[in-house]
């Protein structure tokens, strides 16, 4: 006989709804604050509380519970080709872009300001954290620590992060010194697809490798990272769906190559968070403040094919 060609796969995703308020269509971006609400987790009662034992299952916390829960799913699964996966999503703090775009307004600032390295007084050619940008990012290490203290909260197995300096340092100062495991060296994957929209904006380009590993030794730079940044066009800017199609294309390798692997970290975007809860049909949270965290709790499925074309909008030119 003939031996059997393996077919081509493909991941589909789709957001498990229940168990974090985000998710819940109830919840206003406008006021929720992850920081006070355990992240967002909905405490609740799971079937696999009865694994723990009635001792046990008293002494947990809701994070330890959950916990149990997600693992247990992935181990029992009577289809080895579904994963379920929590990915905690954290935007950059507040960048000095930020602070620009709020003085001038968007329409301004989409039109003219962002194409432009500063104002004089502030550069944001791949924006930097304001100070407040840096509390902000402080906020939710001082959360990251008091979960982990207090609610024993699972800790992620592996970091990713955008390769645009707000993000590079946003990670650091969120991860580093909370006794996480990977974070002592902290070691996140500077990920090239997990950037902000692309283009024009000239905050929205990044630095080279050479400056991104002198400044941030430990971090691993994904393979194939080009020296300068090959992606970024000063006359074209990505549009929405052609952004989205970047991040399915970006959690089909992250899903292939981590799959075994539950708790994740990515700290973007708010463009691209944007779009990694279109791909995972997460409700719109919108506005994520800045240094704000999200978690989405995603079941993977793969599924047998190629994966499917997705019609896209062209990148656009620079507004007149």
């Amino acid at each position: 006989m003939t031996p059997s060609t393996p077919t081509e796969s493909h991941w589909r995703f789709s957001t498990v709804t229940g168990y974090f308020y985000q998710s819940e269509p109830t919840t206003d971006p406008n006021t929720f604050n992850y920081a006070s609400s355990n992240f967002g987790l909905i405490p609740r009662a799971y079937p696999t509380d009865a694994d723990l034992g009635p001792n046990n299952n008293n002494q947990k916390t809701t994070w330890e519970r959950f916990a149990h829960h997600v693992r247990t799913l992935n181990a029992q699964s009577t289809d080895p080709n579904v994963r379920y996966k929590v990915l905690f999503l954290g935007r950059h703090g507040e960048g000095y872009h930020n602070v620009a775009e709020r003085e001038y307004g968007t329409e301004e600032w989409d039109k003219h300001y962002s194409l432009l390295p500063g104002n004089g007084t502030s550069n944001w050619v791949d924006a930097r954290l304001t100070e407040v940008g840096k509390s902000q990012a402080r906020t939710a290490h001082n959360t990251w620590k008091q979960q982990l203290k207090e609610h024993h909260i699972p800790t992620p197995e592996k970091f990713y992060v955008s390769p645009l300096n707000r993000c590079l340092e946003t990670a650091w100062i969120t991860f580093v010194g909370t006794g996480m495991d990977g974070t002592e060296p902290f070691r996140p994957v500077v990920k090239e697809l997990l950037r902000e929209t692309i283009g024009q904006h000239t905050c929205d380009g990044r630095s080279s490798k050479t400056a991104i590993m002198t400044e941030y030794p430990t971090y691993i730079i994904e393979e194939g990272f080009t020296e300068d940044d090959e992606m970024y066009d000063a006359e074209l800017r990505e549009s929405d769906s052609a952004r989205d199609k970047r991040f399915r294309d970006l959690m089909q390798d992250i899903f292939s190559t981590d799959e075994e692997k539950v708790f994740l970290s990515l700290t973007a975007h708010s463009g691209a968070i944007t779009s990694l809860l279109n791909v995972f049909g997460h409700r719109r949270f919108s506005p994520l403040e800045t240094g704000g965290v999200i978690p989405v709790f995603v079941r993977g499925e793969r599924v047998q094919g190629p994966l499917p074309v997705m019609e896209v909008e062209p990148w656009f030119g620079v507004p007149k």
